[in-house]
Protein backbone atom coordinates (compact mmCIF):
# COMPACT_ATOMS: atom_id res chain seq x y z
CA UNK A 1 0.00 0.00 0.00
CA UNK A 2 2.68 2.35 0.98
CA UNK A 3 6.20 1.91 0.44
CA UNK A 4 7.81 5.15 1.95
CA UNK A 5 5.46 7.00 4.76
CA UNK A 6 7.05 10.52 6.04
CA UNK A 7 6.71 11.78 9.16
CA UNK A 8 7.20 14.85 10.92
CA UNK A 9 8.11 15.70 14.14
CA UNK A 10 9.15 18.56 16.89
CA UNK A 11 9.42 16.25 20.06
CA UNK A 12 6.18 17.33 21.38
CA UNK A 13 3.75 14.51 22.93
CA UNK A 14 1.19 15.84 20.28
CA UNK A 15 3.68 14.44 18.03
CA UNK A 16 5.08 11.51 19.30
CA UNK A 17 1.11 10.35 18.75
CA UNK A 18 2.00 10.62 15.13
CA UNK A 19 5.20 9.09 15.46
CA UNK A 20 3.59 5.96 16.70
CA UNK A 21 0.98 5.30 14.69
CA UNK A 22 3.31 6.34 11.67
CA UNK A 23 6.36 3.67 12.90
CA UNK A 24 3.08 1.02 13.30
CA UNK A 25 1.88 1.79 9.68
CA UNK A 26 5.00 1.15 8.39
CA UNK A 27 5.43 -1.87 10.12
CA UNK A 28 1.91 -3.06 8.37
CA UNK A 29 2.76 -1.75 5.36
CA UNK A 30 6.61 -2.84 5.24
CA UNK A 31 6.80 0.47 4.44
CA UNK A 32 10.13 2.77 4.86
CA UNK A 33 10.22 5.27 7.65
CA UNK A 34 11.22 9.13 7.05
CA UNK A 35 11.49 11.04 10.36
CA UNK A 36 11.77 14.82 9.69
CA UNK A 37 11.83 17.71 12.23
CA UNK A 38 11.99 21.36 10.35
CA UNK A 39 14.77 23.55 12.14
CA UNK A 40 13.37 27.44 11.89
CA UNK A 41 16.11 30.13 11.15
CA UNK A 42 16.81 32.02 13.49
CA UNK A 43 15.07 35.91 12.76
CA UNK A 44 17.16 38.48 11.25
CA UNK A 45 15.61 41.69 11.99
CA UNK A 46 13.41 43.86 14.17
CA UNK A 47 10.27 42.84 12.56
CA UNK A 48 10.48 39.15 12.68
CA UNK A 49 10.58 39.14 16.20
CA UNK A 50 14.30 38.48 16.34
CA UNK A 51 17.28 39.99 18.70
CA UNK A 52 20.19 41.48 17.11
CA UNK A 53 22.62 38.89 17.03
CA UNK A 54 26.57 38.61 15.69
CA UNK A 55 26.51 35.94 12.84
CA UNK A 56 28.85 33.89 14.93
CA UNK A 57 25.96 33.64 17.68
CA UNK A 58 23.14 33.05 15.63
CA UNK A 59 25.46 30.11 13.65
CA UNK A 60 25.46 28.74 17.05
CA UNK A 61 21.88 29.06 17.89
CA UNK A 62 20.90 27.69 15.13
CA UNK A 63 23.30 24.83 15.66
CA UNK A 64 22.01 24.31 18.85
CA UNK A 65 18.37 23.96 16.98
CA UNK A 66 19.19 21.47 14.56
CA UNK A 67 21.23 19.18 17.40
CA UNK A 68 18.03 19.07 19.16
CA UNK A 69 16.08 18.05 15.76
CA UNK A 70 18.61 15.28 15.56
CA UNK A 71 18.10 14.27 18.68
CA UNK A 72 14.31 14.39 18.17
CA UNK A 73 14.53 11.69 14.28
CA UNK A 74 17.07 9.44 15.61
CA UNK A 75 14.92 8.88 18.94
CA UNK A 76 11.95 8.09 16.08
CA UNK A 77 14.71 5.82 13.93
CA UNK A 78 15.37 3.97 17.30
CA UNK A 79 11.53 3.36 18.16
CA UNK A 80 11.03 2.22 14.11
CA UNK A 81 14.09 -0.15 14.31
CA UNK A 82 12.55 -2.15 17.54
CA UNK A 83 9.48 -2.58 15.12
CA UNK A 84 11.73 -3.90 12.31
CA UNK A 85 10.89 -0.66 10.76
CA UNK A 86 13.43 1.04 8.29
CA UNK A 87 13.86 4.47 9.21
CA UNK A 88 15.94 7.65 8.47
CA UNK A 89 16.28 10.66 10.12
CA UNK A 90 16.47 14.08 8.59
CA UNK A 91 16.47 17.76 10.10
CA UNK A 92 16.03 20.45 7.21
CA UNK A 93 16.31 24.22 8.01
CA UNK A 94 13.65 26.48 6.70
CA UNK A 95 12.06 29.53 7.07
CA UNK A 96 8.28 27.65 6.72
CA UNK A 97 8.07 24.77 8.13
CA UNK A 98 5.06 23.58 5.87
CA UNK A 99 6.92 24.03 2.47
CA UNK A 100 9.75 22.05 4.03
CA UNK A 101 7.82 19.50 4.75
CA UNK A 102 5.79 19.23 1.25
CA UNK A 103 9.85 19.78 -0.26
CA UNK A 104 10.76 16.56 1.76
CA UNK A 105 7.61 14.48 0.78
CA UNK A 106 9.32 14.76 -3.19
CA UNK A 107 12.93 14.62 -2.40
CA UNK A 108 12.42 11.49 -0.29
CA UNK A 109 9.65 10.20 -3.30
CA UNK A 110 6.97 9.91 0.55
CA UNK A 111 3.96 8.24 -0.94
CA UNK A 112 2.09 9.27 2.91
CA UNK A 113 2.68 12.01 5.41
CA UNK A 114 1.59 11.56 8.88
CA UNK A 115 2.04 14.73 11.20
CA UNK A 116 -0.61 15.97 13.78
CA UNK A 117 -2.41 18.96 14.21
CA UNK A 118 -2.76 21.13 16.76
CA UNK A 119 -6.58 21.37 16.40
CA UNK A 120 -6.40 25.50 16.80
CA UNK A 121 -9.75 26.92 16.15
CA UNK A 122 -11.22 30.22 14.81
CA UNK A 123 -9.01 33.48 15.90
CA UNK A 124 -6.21 31.38 17.00
CA UNK A 125 -6.31 29.72 13.89
CA UNK A 126 -6.05 32.68 11.79
CA UNK A 127 -3.54 34.39 13.23
CA UNK A 128 -0.96 31.65 14.51
CA UNK A 129 -1.93 29.92 11.01
CA UNK A 130 -1.71 25.95 10.29
CA UNK A 131 1.58 24.36 9.28
CA UNK A 132 -0.65 21.03 8.69
CA UNK A 133 -3.46 22.33 7.12
CA UNK A 134 -1.29 24.46 4.62
CA UNK A 135 0.50 20.46 4.31
CA UNK A 136 -2.88 18.83 3.90
CA UNK A 137 -4.00 21.14 1.05
CA UNK A 138 -0.95 21.16 -1.30
CA UNK A 139 0.49 17.88 -0.57
CA UNK A 140 -0.08 15.40 -3.81
CA UNK A 141 -0.12 12.76 -1.44
CA UNK A 142 -2.64 11.55 1.26
CA UNK A 143 -1.78 13.33 4.60
CA UNK A 144 -2.67 11.16 7.55
CA UNK A 145 -3.93 13.87 10.60
CA UNK A 146 -3.71 13.08 14.38
CA UNK A 147 -5.00 15.22 17.50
Amino acid sequence: MYHRILVATDGSPLSDTATKHAIELAALCGAELIAINIVARYPQSYFEGGIALQPEDVDRVEQQWADEGQKVVDAVVQRASARAVSARAVVMRADVVSDAVLDAVRQYRCDLVVMASHGRKGIKRLLLGSETQHVLTHAEVPVLVLK
